[in-house]
């Protein structure tokens, strides 16, 4: 199979200039769905939110299908990866500063990038994700760098398992610099003081 990531979807504002926050949706979304949260994020940020290669419907597509919950088919993963990396590549300047921020399963790429580029980011974001259960040659590299992370999630989540979610967290505390977060009573979303501990976390680190 050719996975491939379609420029046309892409969605894009904020200064070239400034800091990249590249968007990364989760299972059956789109590009459409993340750039609302750059309201809330610090000043001087720009962001490219990018759709997902594989289609499940009308405005619903994944990185990866679902077959067991938080636990993907490894090589399919990869394969968006790659995807991932050749449309950063050919659109984000080798110098320009870049946050990783990933839903769901956009945080499971999130941890995908950094573990494949483990010297390219300036910090990741994993919103209600999780972690792929196995090995790759990055994974050395990203502990001794100690990229810092905010991995955020609810106590009442449905969607991710909480055996998902505490595996991500001892994988993110082995290989960053995590800042873990739990929200009581958050489900599968996003709270609005998620959001000011996010914004507190970007503003440290870029600052």
């Amino acid at each position: 199979m050719t996975t491939t990531i379609d420029d046309a979807h892409t969605v894009r504002g904020g200064a070239d200039a400034d800091p990249l926050v590249l968007l990364l949706h989760g299972y059956g979304s789109n590009e459409q769905d993340l750039p609302g949260l750059m309201t809330y994020l610090p000043d001087g940020l720009t962001h490219a939110s990018v759709r997902a290669p594989l289609t499940l419907g009308p405005g619903s597509y994944a990185w990866v299908p679902i077959a067991v919950p938080g636990r993907p088919d490894p090589e399919i993963v990869e394969q968006s990866t790659t995807a991932l990396l050749a449309w950063f590549d050919a659109h984000v300047g080798a110098d320009r500063p870049v946050v990783l921020l990933g839903f769901s399963q956009g945080g499971l790429m999130v941890s995908q990038l950094l573990r494949m580029r483990p010297d390219r980011f300036v910090a990741g974001i994993v919103l209600s994700g999780f972690v792929l259960d196995d090995t790759f040659p990055g994974d050395a590299v990203l502990a001794q760098r100690r990229v810092p992370v905010f991995f955020a999630h609810g106590d009442a989540d449905p969607v991710i398992a909480p055996d998902a979610t505490a595996r991500a967290s001892a994988w993110l505390a082995e290989h960053t610099d995590v800042t873990d977060r739990t929200y009581a009573g958050l489900a599968h979303a996003v709270s609005a003081e998620e959001l000011d501990d996010l914004s507190a976390f970007l503003r440290g680190v870029l600052a």
